[in-house]
Parts: structure tokens; C-alpha cells; sequence
């Protein structure tokens, strides 16, 4: 089994304002359990910030993103000698990895964070990942590590992503201002209504809250992986979740796992955007082999060049895929609404019939993909 495992600053710090070595051990002895079970591990670990806070005695600093990558400048190697020794307890040997959006968005940089994953994978080595914080700008941002965890769990097709935080799970109603609230076991499927279960933001010294965590989940069971958001308080949490356990919340994958292409282009962030109409929804939903022609696009958005990722959506602004454009955006400005047999004498030229083909797209809800 492939796990990964997302830890929130708050279950590094045991609710206070420091890194706490117990509860750090606890977590690191489940997943050397796991290891040496035969499982493969992937850590996917935020609290470089609060190590950093910790370090520099929690100075009063701005709130500008040069003051967050110093403490993360200052608190990651910190935060990998605290997982170097921990790991070294049971001669697991593990490596740092520092990522960005940039680097599963950009084909190429995507591929090689992949085969380098694999690579450790497949050497016994525990691969400990992080936002490169350090030198991201907003622009090319995950922006936090759930969503971060999702991207990896769909990029090495994982079997289990569990996301540990302070919270138990999914409630019915936010349990710090509803007592009543219920713990929910198990979600089919993230929709609307599950999305605005949701609270606010999570602790103070976290980035994330539960809306984080159910976009990343969304993103992650959409990719075929099964996704756990439960509390690191839990004793033995990770192992009895890898053996199937119910706790917290399960989020079931609503497909199998897509191909090197399809999984890329679910992370790729669009560079535009095309709205469809009826009939091109019900083709591309209900057949396996429908391209998106440009006869079925009502407008596009957005200024882009070939082979450029395409959010499609619906009429009523539904987002339902992602696929490489066959045209830029001025051309397809021109061609869309019109049959295919008219693009030449549109546009002089043709690279094709369809304005996305079907190889080159994946869905991002139930069906085909």
C-alpha cells in the first residue's frame, strides 16, 4: 500500500506555539511501523514557520510573505534535523523534498518530481515534503499542504491519503459553536453541500481549515485516491487507518487512477477557460470517446497559447474538466460555435477538428476519465 500522510503544524505542536518532540515521535514511530510493515510512506509535513518562530524566539514580524519565507528559511532545517533524528531511531533514512505548484503544473517539472519520488520510493527511503516556501511567490503557490498533499497522493497514485489536524473529522456543523454537531463517517461524494459544512480558517499558528481540507480531498478522490481526515490525537491513528479502520472521516475516490497525462492536467492551474453548452456537456459526460468540438463552445476566456490547459465549464458554471487547447485563444475565439468542416476557411489553417481532444482531457466529476 502507498500512503500518504499530511501533518498539520497544529498536530507538530500539540496545540501550543512550539514543535513538541513526544508528539512528533508518536507520529514518526506509526509511520516506521508502516515501513517496516512493507507499506510505502510519503510525509507530507507543514510546521517549518513554527520551527522558524521557535528558533528566533517568536519575533514580531509583518505579515508580508518575505517575513513567511524567512521563518521558513529558518525553521525547515530545523524541522528536517527534528525528522532525521526521529526516523534515525529506527534506521528509516529519509529526504527532504521542497515543492511548488510551479512544479506539478509544468509538464516536464512534473515528470521529474514524480520519477524522483519514485525513485526514493523505491529505494526504502521516506520522502518528507514541504512548500518551498523559502523562494515561492504567490503566483506559482499551493498556497497550503493539504492541497499540497492532494497534488502528490494524485501524482504517485496512492492508495490512502490521511490528512491528520486537531479535529476529529467532518461535522455536521462546526463543534467548537455547535455541540450537537455529528461526526459524519463517510462521504460518497464532495459536493456543494459538503463543501459548506466547512468552517473558517483552523489554529492560529496553522494556514489551513477544514475548507482546505475538503478541496483537497476533492481533489485527491476525483484522482482515485481514498482520502481520511482525522485527528492526530488518535492513538495509533495511521496504522489502524492503513488497516482499515473507520475513523474521522473517509471520503470514497469517485474514480480510478488516470494516466501520467490526465493526472497532470487535474493540477495543472488553466490559463483560460471555455464555457459549453448543453449538448457538449451531455456528449462529454455520457460518451467515452467525445472530444470537445468547437461547434459546442458557447465563449472562451482568457488570453492563451496551443496546447495550454482549458478549464471547461458548463452553462450554469460548473466546472466538469481540464484539456490542452488545439488552438490559442484568438483562433478559437473565431472558431467556436461553428462546425468543424468550416475551420480552414475561417482560420486558413486547421490543427484539427476538435478544440480539445479527448486524449488530451480529463473530467473532474463522476463518469469517464
Amino acid at each position: 500500500m502507498r500512503v500518504v500522510v499530511k501533518l498539520g503544524t497544529s498536530s507538530l505542536t500539540a496545540g501550543t506555539n512550539r514543535l513538541k518532540r513526544a508528539a512528533m515521535l508518536n507520529i514518526v514511530q506509526q509511520l516506521a511501523a508502516l515501513h517496516q510493515q512493507g507499506h510505502e510512506v510519503i510525509l507530507v509535513s507543514s510546521g517549518a514557520q513554527a520551527a522558524g518562530r521557535e528558533r528566533l524566539n517568536y519575533p514580531e514580524l509583518p505579515k508580508a510573505m518575505p517575513a513567511k519565507q524567512m521563518l521558513s528559511a529558518v525553521g525547515q532545517s530545523r524541522l528536517m534535523q527534528c525528522y532525521n533524528e526521529l526516523f534515525d531511531i529506527f534506521e528509516i533514512p529519509v529526504a527532504q523534498v521542497l515543492l511548488t505548484r510551479d512544479d506539478l503544473s509544468h509538464r516536464v517539472r512534473y515528470l521529474n518530481a514524480r520519477d524522483t519520488l519514485y525513485m526514493l520510493l523505491s529505494q526504502r527511503i521516506v520522502p518528507i515534503i514541504n512548500e518551498n516556501d523559502t523562494i515561492a511567490t504567490e503566483e506559482i503557490r499551493v498556497g497550503d499542504n493539504d492541497n499540497l498533499s492532494a497534488l502528490v497522493a494524485s501524482a504517485l497514485e496512492a492508495d490512502l491519503l490521511i490528512i491528520l489536524t486537531d479535529q476529529q473529522g467532518l461535522y455536521t456543523a462546526d463543534p467548537r459553536a455547535h455541540p450537537d454537531a455529528q461526526l459524519i463517517a463517510e462521504v460518497p461524494m464532495i459536493d456543494e453541500a459538503v463543501l459548506a459544512l466547512a468552517g473558517g480558517a483552523g489554529t492560529r499558528y496553522g494556514t489551513g481549515g477544514m475548507v482546505t481540507k475538503l478541496q483537497a480531498a476533492q481533489v485527491a478522490t476525483r484522482a482515485g485516491v481514498a482520502v481520511v481526515i482525522a485527528s492526530a490525537s488518535v492513538e495509533r491513528v495511521i496504522e489502524r487507518l492503513a488497516q482499515g479502520e473507520r475513523i474521522g472521516t473517509r471520503f470514497l475516490a469517485t474514480s480510478t487512477h488516470v494516466e501520467s497525462r490526465k493526472r497532470w492536467l487535474m493540477t495543472d492551474r488553466p490559463q483560460g477557460r471555455v464555457i459549453v453548452d448543453a449538448g457538449a456537456e451531455r456528449a462529454l459526460l455520457s460518451k467515452t470517446s467525445a472530444s470537445l468540438l468547437p461547434v459546442g463552445i458557447k465563449a472562451c476566456q482568457g488570453v492563451f497559447k496551443r496546447g495550454a490547459t482549458l478549464a471547461v465549464f458548463t452553462p450554469t458554471n460548473r466546472e466538469i474538466a481540464h484539456g490542452l487547447s488545439n488552438y490559442d485563444s484568438d483562433d478559437l475565439a473565431q472558431i467556436i460555435g461553428q462546425k468543424s468542416s468550416r475551420i480552414v476557411e475561417i482560420l486558413g489553417y486547421s490543427y484539427g477538428d476538435e478544440a480539445i481532444h479527448r486524449s488530451n482531457m480529463v473530467l473532474l466529476v463522476s463518469g469517464e476519465s
